[in-house]
């Protein structure tokens, strides 16, 4: 999953990044102010949006709604030192999803990061299940058949993501763009690693193909006799 981090204070933006990374194990770019924020989350497919109120050279709320003006529909959480009823009911009737009141704790932003980024795919639940596959998004425990697999951090936001999308055809830029922040590197086989290091570990328990490939144009997690099902994204 990739975020945007909308955030004027360097040190909480980049302390909201290191634990974005560390805990829900999300691509993270900071723009330090509005103009930049709307041009970045205009340009990049996000999984969500976290943003302050009070910025320079566009306020949050002048993000928000030239961002949902312009037809993106990914979750925003706004982040404000302002709790006034007013203040809630305008960013809530402008497109916000969630909001904190600064100063948070920080594993309550982790929980609604996560919430949101799961409703923003159209899953509440922190727990997919794929037949004998069940990955619980909260605590990063992937089971098959009750045996628990341990996947790297990056095979972890593969199947998270592919999960997050379960049935769907997810091409491999779609991958590559949600997983890495502007300044990865285009390399060119990457992807395929982490799918056969997963299937590796995970169909050899299951006992079934899971991750199905459509040649040229993508994968998609799902049992071998389910269709592959519309795009959410």
């Amino acid at each position: 999953m990739r975020v945007l981090v909308v955030e004027d204070e360097e040190r909480l933006a980049q302390n909201i990044a290191t634990i974005l990374r560390d805990n829900a194990l999300c691509a993270v770019d900071i723009a330090p102010d509005g103009e930049e924020g709307l041009f970045l989350a205009r340009s990049n497919p996000y999984d969500l949006l976290v943003l302050d109120l009070m910025l320079p050279k566009l306020t949050g709320l002048q993000v928000l709604k030239s961002y949902r003006a312009s037809g993106k529909n990914s979750p925003v959480l706004i982040l404000t030192a302002r709790d006034e009823k007013e203040i809630v009911v305008r960013l809530l009737n402008a497109g916000a999803d969630d909001y904190l009141t600064k100063p948070f704790d920080l594993g309550e932003f982790v929980a609604r990061c996560k919430a949101l980024m799961r409703r923003g795919k159209g899953e509440p639940s922190p727990v997919i299940q794929v037949g004998p596959l069940e990955i619980n998004t909260s605590t990063r425990r992937v089971q098959v058949n009750g045996t628990r697999i341990v996947l790297t951090a990056m095979e972890h936001r593969v199947l998270e993501y592919l999960a997050l999308r379960r049935g769907a055809l997810v091409s491999k830029m779609e991958l590559l763009e949600h997983l890495y922040d502007y300044n990865w590197e285009k390399f060119g086989n990457v992807i395929e690693v982490y799918i056969s290091g997963l299937r590796r570990k995970i169909e050899s328990v299951a006992g079934e193909k899971l991750i199905q490939t459509v040649r040229g144009l993508g994968y998609a997690l799902r049992l071998e006799d389910e269709p592959v099902t519309k795009d959410r994204d």
